[in-house]
């Protein structure tokens, strides 16, 4: 069986949760279409896929059995258009706006031409970025969604619809395969893979600029951190100072579970994905501000756990500073705070003083706080196990064997 898979190109999420259900189904061709960051991971990761392409070969998608898309609403619409059957895979389904009301979309979905794509994309072309994922779970055959606080509400609403939800879409053997040991690191900072509709690593990288001014003052006033992994889409290569190391590294995903589970300590861009494999490693981490809002939703809805708790946020340092509640203009406000942090000396002097307090919290922990905060986590994520749930939907078409929980 053919599966042609596709992910959402925006940081490293999407194509993360794509490369854990591609290791899924071992035994078929895995051929994943993409390009940017999310290829990008694709790449780092190319054992989980059969093919790699940028770009949709001709015949392609018609030869295809299944499509497999996460959070790739235009991957859907293709599949829908091709007549091919399709899956979404979706780990923010509570996350999505809409401005027009659901019933609307629901009509504009019922009635998508299916003569061509170029049509079907002029019919769906007033909907905003998010209102197309929504369009994609009204479009797509099954979803598969990831639980979250705030899922059950959106479930509700699509009550009618084959959406399935389930446990954390994750590397699962991966996971098992990370095994504790002698730690390389003192202490792992993960930035994620960075990019989106918005931010980038040549411009509009003030985060990254900040990242870049901070580290060194971390090191400053943390000597206990000698050997320090920072990593994510941005970083290859190594700096230090004052007999202090830091790796700079874009790793594959299953090695960087291994430093995941062997480091003490943490410090990671607040994303679903890394955030739910720390906590099937037994691993709390203490969250760095928010790169862009969907960051933001995460830490809002973790509010009453530990980690919420614990989170770093721009407002600690600049708590007056606006954020719009919409994805573009409040990942543009975060992004405007992160370069005035940058240029204002004493603004910075304030997020360097802020954090420092939060990574004092973060160590302070008792090992009975830091398992205490796991197992609330790993109650907020909980659901039918994702492998179980994937393998029931692709059996409906063609038996697909599955890698076991």
């Amino acid at each position: 069986m053919r599966i042609l898979m596709g992910a959402q190109n925006c940081g490293f999420g999407p194509a993360s949760v794509l490369v854990a259900v591609s290791r899924l189904l071992p035994g078929h061709e895995r051929v994943f279409v993409g390009d940017g960051v999310a290829a990008a991971f694709a790449r780092r990761n190319a054992d989980a896929f059969d093919g790699i392409h940028d770009a949709l070969p001709d015949g392609l998608l018609q030869k295809s059995d299944w499509v497999v898309s996460a959070m790739d609403a235009d991957l859907v619409l293709r599949a829908v258009v091709a007549g091919r059957p399709v899956v979404l895979v979706d780990c923010l389904f509570g996350f999505w706006q809409h401005r027009r009301p659901l019933e609307r979309i629901r009509e504009l979905c019922a009635t998508v031409p299916r003569t061509s794509l170029a049509a079907a994309r002029d019919h769906l072309a007033g909907l905003t970025p998010h209102e197309h994922v929504l369009a994609a779970h009204l479009l797509a055959g099954h979803s598969v969604v990831q639980n979250f606080p705030g899922t059950s509400r959106r479930l509700a609403e699509f009550a009618d619809c084959s959406i399935h939800p389930t446990g954390p879409l994750v590397d699962l053997e991966g996971l098992r395969e990370a095994k504790d040991g002698e730690p390389d690191y003192d202490l792992l900072i993960n930035v994620g893979g960075f990019k989106n509709f918005l931010l980038d690593f040549e411009s509009n990288d003030h985060y990254l600029q900040l990242v870049d001014r901070w580290v060194p003052d971390l090191l400053a006033d943390w000597p206990r951190f000698t050997r320090v992994l920072l990593c994510g889409g941005p970083y290859e290569g190594r700096r230090g100072g004052r007999g202090q190391r830091v790796d700079r590294r874009f790793l594959p995903q299953r090695e960087l579970l291994q430093h995941v589970t062997r480091t003490p300590y943490s410090l990671l861009a607040p994303g679903l994905s890394a955030l739910h494999e720390a906590t099937l490693l037994g691993r709390l981490p203490l969250a760095l501000p928010e790169q862009h809002y969907a960051h933001t939703y995460t830490v809002r809805n973790l509010a009453d756990t530990l980690f919420g708790r614990l989170a770093a946020r721009f407002a600690d340092a600049v708590p007056r500073h606006p954020l719009p509640e919409d994805d573009y203009a409040g990942t543009a406000a975060l992004m405007a705070v992160a370069g005035r942090i940058v240029e204002d000396d004493a603004l910075y002097a304030r997020f360097r003083g802020a954090i420092n307090e939060r990574i004092e919290r973060y160590l302070a922990l008792t090992p009975e706080q830091r398992h205490g905060g796991v197992a609330e986590l790993r109650r907020a994520f909980d659901g039918q196990p994702a492998a179980s749930v994937i393998a029931a939907i692709l059996a409906a078409g063609r038996p697909v064997p599955l890698v076991g929980e």
